[in-house]
């Protein structure tokens, strides 16, 4: 065991994301898995997931925590099917219900959709703190993305990890778009403050990574110290909103929005099925 968290990322390729494998050498978490999901044909699969275990099982390592850092809009949640085959608990932000209700709402889901958080096991507020076996997890809430976002903040200084979602990502491509429903660009900005505030030599692992212009590598790992110079964040606070008022405007929907609020609402778990036990998926009109 080690009081400095080893952590592993693991990029899917056809979402652009980073899930993360993270120990201390027994006991480890799992953060953002990804179900693979063929929107044409609406088929999932498990192969993103597969590698995630394969790794937990080589290593000999028992799951803690299944983590999320928000319900993301660009990718199914894998988390319930690591939990079937390896245990573990499945975490999120406390805001969660607000995700809930606002899109319990668009997608028409009734009274039988709860919307109390409890298709999770734990949700987390600001100042929560839990183990990863002998690692203390401190939580801090990262609202501006999404209402319910939160960064794991794994020790501190030289070798302390934080893992902030969408937040921000590598200080070369820049910060998280705020138009989804719940969204702030100035929330966003208070919750950028609070993840620099952290030790400047703090391990930032951001969400996603799309090459930044001049880039020939994926990357995800970066610092405190190196997203201060964040290419959103160079210019202050109003250049800040600014930017990222006029940029979110042009930007499109995410591919898999529908399917996966509809999913990672419920903690990653399809919508009930019918009396046939077929799974559908609504297509909301005109919502978004």
């Amino acid at each position: 065991m080690t009081d400095t968290p080893q952590v592993e990322g693991f990029f899917d390729s056809g979402t652009n994301t980073i899930s993360y494998l993270m120990d201390d050498g027994t006991t480890c978490a799992v953060i953002d898995p990804v179900l693979d999901f063929d929107m044409a044909a609406g088929r999932t699969g498990t192969d993103s997931a597969d590698r995630l275990i394969a790794a937990i099982r080589d290593r000999g390592l028992t799951v803690d925590w299944l983590l999320e850092t928000h319900v993301h809009a660009d990718h199914l949640s894998a988390a319930p099917y690591i939990q079937e085959k390896l245990g573990g608990k499945i975490g999120i932000g406390a805001e969660i219900v607000t995700v809930q209700e606002t899109f319990g709402k668009i997608f028409n889901e009734g009274t039988r959709f709860q919307r109390d958080g409890s298709q999770f096991d734990a949700l987390f507020r600001e100042g929560s703190v839990f183990q990863i076996g002998t690692l203390p997890v401190h939580v801090l809430h990262t609202p501006g993305h999404t209402p319910a976002c939160l960064t794991y903040v794994v020790g501190k200084g030289q070798g302390g990890a934080a893992f902030v979602g969408d937040t921000m990502f590598m200080p070369d491509f820049g910060t998280a778009r705020c138009d989804f429903p719940g969204g702030s660009a100035e929330v966003l900005w208070e919750s950028i403050q609070k993840i620099l505030a952290l030790p400047d030599d703090t391990r930032i692992f951001v969400g996603h990574d799309y090459k930044a212009p001049g880039r020939d590598d994926f990357a995800w790992e970066t610092t405190v110290a190196a997203e201060k110079r964040n290419k959103h964040l160079a210019d202050g606070r109003d250049a800040f909103l600014k930017m990222r008022t006029e940029r979110d405007a042009t930007l499109g929907a995410p591919k898999l929005i529908l399917p996966s609020l509809q999913v990672n609402m419920r903690g990653g778990r399809m919508p009930e099925p019918d009396a046939e036990g077929n799974v559908s998926l609504k297509l909301p009109v005109n919502r978004l």
